[in-house]
């Protein structure tokens, strides 16, 4: 089984479950997909057995957090920087089930977090005025020592803050990819097969209608 390891302090927990398994002799054919940099040096750290999306084009499942989750299971994802690698391996998966708390539901995208925008470097700051007349206020991400943040992929992320959230989540997605120099948002549309909800009484699970990839 080819399995999606997403990106984060949940799939952290994930990542030390799955070693713990293997180390009692279990999950020997499984063989994970990071989706970033950092779960790929914690995997190995572990022991478990990696591969890429070269070798393993389709992924049986992905587990992977989010920033948001609205009730038609759709995501902002990205906070941690690393939403491009995240979003090939979810469209490439048979299955995308996504782990959280009740704190990140929403009723509707943006409210509480900004969406990411990954951005080639070069005249990043062109992107700016469009962002501003799509009604977001757009920051660049930077990294602890003031420096842009930098994704694995080399590119920047600009932080685009909706005051009263994203009431066309489709429709920013459609126009923010036309423009040249935008690699992708952090809107992970229709992509999630699953969610399952942390709280006080224990986890539940979300379903979300079959939509096509």
């Amino acid at each position: 089984m080819v399995i999606g390891l997403g990106t984060g302090s949940t799939v952290r927990h994930l990542l030390e479950i799955l070693a713990e398994r293997r180390k009692q002799g279990a999950l020997r054919h499984v063989v994970g997909i990071p989706t970033s940099r950092a779960t790929e040096w914690y995997a190995r750290d572990l022991g478990l057995r990696l591969s890429a999306l070269e070798e393993e084009p389709r992924v049986d499942l992905t587990i992977d957090g989010a920033d948001e989750v609205d009730p038609q299971l759709n995501l902002i994802k990205g906070g941690g920087g690393a939403l491009l690698w995240e979003k090939i391996v979810a469209c490439n998966s048979e299955r995308l089930i996504i782990v959280a708390d009740e704190g990140k539901l929403v009723k509707r995208l943006g409210e509480r977090v900004p969406m990411p925008l990954e951005v080639v470097p070069f005249g990043w700051n062109t992107q700016l005025s469009w962002l501003d007349h799509l009604g977001a206020e757009p920051v660049l991400r930077l990294a602890a020592n003031g420096s842009p943040f930098v994704t694995d992929s080399g590119h920047y992320l600009i932080d685009c803050h909706f005051k009263n959230g994203i009431t066309e989540p489709m429709r920013v997605q459609r126009e923010v990819r036309q423009h040249p120099g935008v690699v992708d948002c952090g809107l992970f549309l229709g992509l999630a097969d699953a969610v399952v909800v942390g709280g006080v009484d224990g986890p539940r699970v979300v379903h979300a209608e079959a939509t096509p990839r």
